[in-house]
């Protein structure tokens, strides 16, 4: 069974002239590596217990696109904040937000006044890029169930899919392979990922072929020469696995809130995948924004 790919925004009205910074020529045994993070549930039928403050019903699979050489420097920058704040304890996006759990202190207006803008300036001067797929809930059930009588996907395949191939597309067209690692989530969701990816080197893009030609999907050959192995499991531990959970919400919620401060500022820092693709090429190349067509 095949499903088609799904509606995308308009994305970051910046120059896409801007290149990446490559001080000498890749070879093709450099690489990106992808960290990947997931919000909200897989499952289209889930119905929220009760409505988000923020009202996004959706589920997102993103996170950042690094140069291997550019971890050394990452890691130096993560320690350095987190011993500037005595934090000794993973940056989770959600209990920052929400002043929860060990980020309690944040409750306090005072703490979170002089926190959350040195988090913004500290997430501003890693060298990364956010790439993520969002897709909507509503508009995802919309547009399949009656299509597919009901088996519809769980949204992590549609999601991974689309973010693997324009990772991978945007590592190739720099000479790099493609590494992939996601935070663990359970051994069932684990593995789905896992196996995700071995379907894409042996059969390639699953979605419809007549309405996902304009994408120019990768073959499977593709995927076995540009992406290595297969994707990998960390913990929240790993600094760039909490950067992955720290730049995909703003990404999200973009796609309900495009005027989003956090999202915007990602954009005017030139920090988001939409940033290196022209204003027509984004919606096929840039963050994936599935099945919003109904809120437009």
């Amino acid at each position: 069974m095949k499903q088609a790919d799904g509606g995308g925004e308009e994305g970051v009205k910046k120059p896409f002239s801007r290149t990446l910074d490559h001080s000498r020529s890749p070879s093709m045994s450099e690489k990106y590596v992808l960290y990947v993070d997931d919000t909200g549930s897989r499952d289209p039928d889930q119905k929220p217990g009760q409505t988000r403050h923020d009202r996004m019903d959706c589920f997102g699979l993103g996170g950042i696109l690094i140069k291997e050489e550019d971890t050394e420097e990452i890691l130096s920058k993560h320690k350095s904040f987190c011993a500037a704040w005595q934090i000794d304890y993973p940056l989770h996006s959600s209990h920052i937000r929400g002043g929860r759990g060990k980020f309690g202190w944040l409750k306090r207006p005072e703490n979170a006044g002089l926190f959350m803008p040195a988090l913004q300036e500290f997430l501003l001067s890693v060298p990364m890029i956010g790439i993520a797929c969002v897709i909507d809930r509503p508009g995802y059930v919309a547009r399949y169930r009656e299509r597919y009588d009901n088996r519809m996907w769980f949204m992590c395949k549609t999601a991974f899919c689309i973010l693997v191939e324009r990772a991978a597309k945007f590592a190739d067209e720099h000479g790099r392979k493609l590494e992939i690692f996601f935070e663990e989530t359970g051994k069932k969701e684990d593995r789905d990922l896992i196996s995700y990816l071995r379907e894409l080197k042996r059969s390639g893009n699953p979605f419809n072929e007549k309405t996902s030609g304009p994408y120019q999907p990768l073959a499977h050959e593709d995927y076995k020469r540009i992406v290595l192995g297969e994707p990998r499991r960390k913990t929240k531990k790993v600094p760039m696995i909490q950067l992955a959970d720290l730049v995909l919400y703003p990404m999200v919620k973009g796609g309900y809130v495009p005027t989003y401060p956090p999202y915007q500022r990602l954009k005017q820092h030139y920090k988001l995948i939409d940033c290196f693709f022209a204003e027509d090429t984004r919606p096929h190349r840039g963050i994936k924004y599935s099945c919003f067509d109904h809120k437009t």
